[in-house]
């Protein structure tokens, strides 16, 4: 295929999957997806293989690969959409439901549309499904394994989860983010012909790959290492990595890493190697086609039965927000880089009539040309942050204080972004916490002789809490995050 063929109908795919994410957002009820934008959509080929997708969460889109193939050798048929969440059967934390819909053209089977969003409940033991102290996976919420997603089954689903009618709402927009790309396809197939949308997905594959391993090929080879901890309830749990540049591949062994744990810091290999492929677009060309052809030259290595590796039915809810941020950052320490906040900084708010997710900024490491950014999401988030007034119109909660961190981040010739504070205070009575929050013990590393970003912090009406820590919280009474700055790069003398 020719270049501008080529780069015409990349072109159109990517405009496909863009348009999926802005039906999804608008048609969805909750807050976390409407006004967050905490969801993810991409086209798959017939084989299971990722051709585009839109530039949404990179912890959904590096492992939604794993949802589609769990579904590859279903009975498809023009119509019939298909749901899961199950992190041991292609899914990730359970809040992040994928939904997964054939898309056929003169009766064959020529694409995958596939959506993902994280809802505001799925049922677990606390309003909002991500309880800081869960242990097993069935405390976490709904487990859905790969089904048809009908009529009956979005009912039945429902029934199991808080505020129905909005997952209700929610399940029905994912199905529409999926109709329109399916339209877009038939429309693509319908001005260039079956074959040439066929040999344009081909295309796009080798040509992410060949550009990945292009740049591969630039950096030295050899081993290079890094370890950093994760902060478990009671106490650290050291992640190790082995990272070896050969020729135009990458490997990336985690072997040394702890075992499964009995807490939520867990991850599926499909969340490690979502975060591994988000370190390795940093490393090479973010301009690259997000294709399943850029991660060809790159393999990861997890032990089975690992934390990054885990069995059933170990809990995950922050494996996919927590642990995949400190992989991602093992792997850009690993090539010299300054590090930013490492942590989602997730917070829910609830009871059994609403629920209030967020996750919240912080700082960016520093580049050996640029400061870094403050107040952004950080790696594997790429959220919004729920406006202040869509926040206290929706939910019993007052935003008292929401403002940059100064002087957080770390300093050196160029310096790390700074975090952000925000402040929650509870309007009603009786209404469930939980924290789940990294770098409250161990900062962000700044890098090539930079200073460390400062430390995250969480209090209760001004008593110091843990990184993670649930809990009650009655009207008047104030939550408190300062999350970290980012890591700085070279020295300031250099600057």
């Amino acid at each position: 295929m020719d270049p501008i063929t080529l780069r015409v109908l990349l072109g159109a795919l990517r405009s496909a999957c863009d348009e999926m994410n802005v039906v999804l957002i608008r048609a969805a009820h909750s807050a976390n997806i409407k006004e967050r934008r905490d969801c993810s959509t991409a086209l798959f080929d017939a084989r299971g293989e990722m051709i585009m997708q839109a530039e949404a969460i990179p912890v959904h889109l590096g492992a939604m690969p794993a949802s589609v193939e769990a579904v590859l050798d279903e009975d498809h048929v023009r119509g019939r959409a298909w749901v899961l969440n199950d992190p041991y059967k292609g899914g990730t934390h359970l809040p992040d439901i994928t939904v997964i819909t054939p898309v056929f053209a003169r009766d064959e089977l020529l694409a995958f549309a596939a959506c993902r969003a994280h809802h505001a409940d799925v049922g677990g033991k606390i309003p909002g499904s991500m309880p800081a102290d869960s242990k097993t996976l069935d405390e976490e919420g709904v487990v859905i394994e790969p089904r048809v997603l009908d009529g009956e089954a979005i009912e039945e689903l429902a029934g199991r989860m808080r505020q129905p009618d909005q997952r209700r709402a929610d399940f029905r927009a994912q199905l529409a983010a999926n109709r329109a790309g399916e339209a877009r396809v038939h429309e693509l197939v319908e001005r260039n012909g079956l074959e040439q949308v066929r040999e344009a997905m081909d295309e796009v594959l080798d040509y992410a790959e060949r550009r990945t391993r292009s740049c591969l090929a630039e950096l030295e080879d050899g081993t290079r290492t890094a370890s950093d901890r994760l902060e478990a309830i009671g106490s650290d749990l050291e992640l190790r990595l082995a990272a070896t540049v050969d020729g135009d591949e990458l490997r990336l062994d985690f072997t040394g890493s702890p075992e499964q744990h009995d807490g939520n810091l867990n991850c599926p290999l499909s969340v490690t190697r979502s975060a591994c492929y988000f370190a390795a677009r940093v490393l090479t060309d973010p301009d690259i086609p997000p294709s399943a052809g850029a991660y060809r030259p790159i393999t990861v290595v997890a032990p089975e039965g690992s934390l990054l590796n885990a069995r059933a039915p170990a809990a995950v809810v922050a494996g996919n927000v927590e642990t995949s941020s400190r992989i991602a950052d093992l792997v850009l320490e690993a090539f010299g880089r300054a590090t930013g906040q490492g942590t989602m900084n997730n917070v829910t708010v609830g009871d059994d009539d609403f629920t209030y997710y967020e996750t919240i900024g912080g700082g960016q490491g520093a580049c050996p040309d640029a400061d870094g950014p403050s107040g952004v999401h950080v790696a594997m988030s790429n959220t919004l942050n729920t406006p202040v007034e869509a926040l206290e119109l929706e939910f019993p909660l007052r935003i008292t204080q929401y403002a940059i961190r100064r002087g957080s981040g770390g300093a050196g010739a160029r310096r790390g972004g700074d975090g952000v504070v925000r402040e929650i205070e509870a309007l009603d009575d009786g209404l469930t916490y939980s924290l789940l929050t990294e770098r409250r013990r161990h900062p962000p590393r700044g890098a090539d002789g930079g200073g460390d970003g400062e430390r995250g912090r969480n209090q209760l009406d001004g008593q110091a809490i843990e990184p993670k820590a649930i809990g009650t919280l009655n009207a008047g009474e104030r939550l408190r995050l300062e999350t970290p700055g980012g890591g700085g790069h070279g020295r300031e003398s250099d600057g």
